[in-house]
């Protein structure tokens, strides 16, 4: 069941009965809308007699509880942080709780098109919980509304008498009723005919405490069950051989080795489909091998005889991209798209007491997800059946529906929790291989990529070289500022507008836009056969960490104190409207800097033999500053400490922000020290963690400091990658920093970094 605010209730007040056998012989009787799309149910949901109070939320007569986690949780937290809003305005008992995760809800409506009864199920994109936040609160507040009317009727009391908590009903006299009692009459209630109201935020019990996540014990022993540990008996394991060019074509084959070894059962050519965006066909040619289990789909992988062709635009490497993005920001070449031109750059230039320009380069980065590409396929001619990793279960759906041809509510999709990915499972590649050979050897088939093809067939964040210019006047304001980055649209190939290409590299809003008066923007376009794709805190990452390094090396220009050159940069807490219509609190942002300054003990950032660095950021309503200490022992770098305020409005779960800023501060360390993505004759050369290192324990800080800024009725933001942007450049400054007082002199320590 799902409501909205402004269009009521969405679906019939028509029910019926749908009875079931359970598993064990058991009589299960489950309660449905008439026009709920029919989704496939969790098997949790089967059995103990629970009685539905709208899509998201089963009840039985012991009071006990299960939730739906709409979108898929990647690591993110939304398996806790979903069910928890829904939870609070139901007035559950949360220790009465079970989350089990949603499969894509879909059903067909009467003009065949898919009606996807839970709304938008996307996760690992930072956006669920302001996305959802309106949407189950009502759901809650509409179950809660179904168990009062219950009460009502059996105490004889008016239902606006009545008050709930923790899974009771209360009446003024001290009468108690259960929701386990209440279920069945409530199920049986019509619905209102507008959307009951929410609760006020003051009566939040749940909502703003901290709760461990819901799947925290079955990870930590080994017993959470993700996509790639799902089995049917009859699938058959597929494995493949991807072509190392992404334009290439098989040139030769002999598949009599492969179908010698016992238990090998086919081998097939896989070709990406003409015409399909990026993401929705396979990624590269490939020949896959059909077995019986595992290990015979490896050993007849290993037997094949091919020769692949490289295309005709296979690349020299990743070093001549790079320099031909600096040749391009050198040249006087127009900008493929001005992003933003505030005031008069140019003429700002003609009256300059100083001026400063550096270059800042980022490499190419896979998302290296710790669960690999993988889909469990069923499909025959009048149903499919997956279950797959992703974080976009309706685009998956687009993919299989456009493969089979099957009616809308024939494909179903289950989600388990996902290994990680953070964008590489935006795009469904895998599932479209998975769907082909299914239906070409018509049995279930269990793909599984190995590590190796994992790193070498990604859609990778492009590599990017920006350049800044700043003018600053008499007085010691930046008057100017020009930025200029070249790099490899994720989004080309896939139906954007050409004129709309830069929006997955630079965001017109991003700082120091609005603060500056006159502030260029532009974009220059390279041309890439490597796949690229979104990956995590696109674009924010490469474009904070170039500007927020200038910042520190326009404060050492000025031979002044980088902290009072951003607060000065912001000037006093104001408002500021911006381009993608939200605003720009720079007093918020202020706080955020001044609390990590204040806690890693600034005042002693001239005089300490550690290095200090800050740096702060904006996104999508929400602030973030980090500060960090390094040393050097010896030629070693030590990360001391490292501190993070953030402002997200409304907390759901502290205890799972914290955790996501904690994990995204360590991501950004670990990126930034250790990673990048090189290519050779159009070859990719990682291959493994050996070539692909994450930071080690001792690389990495004992501890990450985080400290929320209580956001009072604001509503929430997303977080899941808030603190990447900010924890690369408050590293590079400090190590700039602690290079300044070992020898005496402030060298250009970005570019021995390599960060990103």
């Amino acid at each position: 069941m799902s409501a909205n605010a402004s269009n009521g209730i969405r679906l019939s007040r028509r029910r019926f009965l749908q009875v079931l056998a359970g598993t064990a012989g058991a009589l299960v009787v489950g309660v449905r809308m008439a026009r709920a799309d029919e989704p496939p149910l969790p098997p949790e949901w089967l059995g103990n007699h629970f009685q539905e109070l709208g899509a998201y939320v089963r009840i039985d007569a012991e009071g006990n509880v299960l939730i739906g986690a709409r979108d898929p949780d990647t690591g993110t937290g939304v398996a806790t942080a979903l069910p928890m809003i829904i939870a609070d305005e139901l007035d559950a008992d949360w220790n009465r709780v079970s989350v089990v995760p949603l499969g894509l809800g879909v059903g067909a409506n009467d003009n065949g098109q898919p009606h996807w009864t839970y709304g938008r199920q996307r996760g690992g994109t930072g956006d669920s919980i302001p996305a959802a936040w309106a949407e189950l609160r009502q759901a809650g507040a509409l179950a809660r509304w179904l168990l009062t009317q219950a009460a009502a009727r059996r105490l004889g009391i008016a239902a606006d008498r009545l008050r709930c908590e923790a899974g009771t009903v209360i009446a003024p006299d001290g009468r108690r009723v259960t929701y386990g009692s209440l279920v069945d009459d409530a199920s049986k209630l019509d619905l209102p005919p507008q959307a009951p109201a929410p609760k006020a935020p003051e009566r939040y019990t749940l909502i703003g405490k901290p709760v461990g996540d819901v799947d925290a014990h079955a990870i930590v022993t080994g017993q959470a069950k993700y996509a790639i540990d799902h089995h049917e008996a009859e699938a058959l394991v597929a494995v493949l051989l991807h072509c190392p060019w992404p334009d290439g074509s098989l040139s030769s084959i002999d598949t009599a080795p492969a179908l010698a070894v016992k238990g090998v059962v086919k081998v097939m050519h896989l070709k990406p489909e003409p015409g399909q965006p990026p993401g929705h066909t396979v990624i590269a040619p490939a020949v896959a091998v059909l077995a019986e289990d595992t290990w015979a789909a490896l050993a007849g992988r290993d037997q094949l005889k091919l020769e692949w062709k490289p295309g005709a635009a296979a690349e020299a490497g990743s070093g001549a991209l790079e320099q031909q993005a600096i040749a391009l920001l050198d040249s006087k070449a127009a900008p493929t798209t001005r992003v933003r031109d505030d005031g008069d750059v140019d003429k700002a230039g003609k009256h300059a007491a100083y001026r400063l320009e550096a270059s800042y380069y980022q490499p190419w980065l896979a998302h290296a997800c710790p669960e690999p590409m993988n889909c469990l396929a069923h499909v025959d001619k009048d149903h499919a059946r997956l279950v797959v990793p992703t974080q976009a279960p309706q685009q998956a759906w687009a993919v299989v529906q456009r493969l089979t041809g099957l009616a809308a509510d024939k494909i179903e999709i289950r989600v388990p929790r996902v290994g990680g990915g953070y964008g590489r499972r935006l795009d469904h590649d895998y599932v479209a291989e998975a769907v082909m050979l299914a239906q070409a050897v018509n049995k279930p088939v269990r793909l599984l990529w190995t590590r190796e093809q994992d790193f070498a067939h990604d859609w990778y964040r492009s590599a990017s070289v920006h350049k800044i210019g700043a003018i600053i006047d008499a007085r010691r304001n930046i008057v100017a500022w020009n930025q200029r980055l070249a790099s490899a649209s994720a989004l080309s190939g896939r139906g954007v507008p050409a004129d709309r290409l830069w929006t997955s590299e630079v965001l017109p809003d991003q700082l120091p836009a609005g603060l500056v008066p006159n502030y260029r923007s532009d974009w220059y376009a390279l041309e890439s056969t490597l796949p690229r794709g979104p990956h995590r805190a696109m674009p924010q990452l490469s474009n904070a960490f170039a500007a927020e390094s200038f910042i520190d090396e326009l404060a050492h220009q000025l031979r002044e104190d980088p902290l009072k050159t951003r607060l000065r940069l912001l000037g006093e807490p104001r408002n500021i409207a911006l381009k993608n219509g939200g605003t720009l609190d720079t007093g918020r942002l202020r706080n955020v800097l001044q609390l990590v300054a204040d806690r890693i003990e600034w005042k002693n950032w001239l005089r300490s033999v550690n290095g200090l660095g800050l740096a702060c950021w904006h996104m999508d309503g929400a602030y973030v500053a980090h500060a960090i200490e390094t040393s050097l022992q010896g030629d070693k770098l030590a990360i001391e400490r490292v501190v993070c305020a953030v402002d997200v409005g409304r907390v759901i779960n502290p205890l799972g922000l914290e955790g996501q800023i904690t994990g995204a501060t360590l991501d950004a360390l670990s990126t930034a020290l250790n990673l990048a993505i090189t290519t050779k004759d159009g070859q990719v050369q990682q291959r493994d963690w050996k070539s692909y290192p994450l930071a080690s324990m001792a690389q990495l800080p004992n501890s990450v400091e985080v400290i929320v800024v209580d956001g009072g009725n604001r509503p929430p933001t997303g977080a899941s990658f808030l603190a990447m942007p900010t924890a690369a450049p408050a590293l590079a400054n400090a190590v700039f920093r602690v290079s300044a007082v070992r020898v005496r002199r402030l060298p250009l320590m970005k570019e021995f970094l390599r960060l990103s």
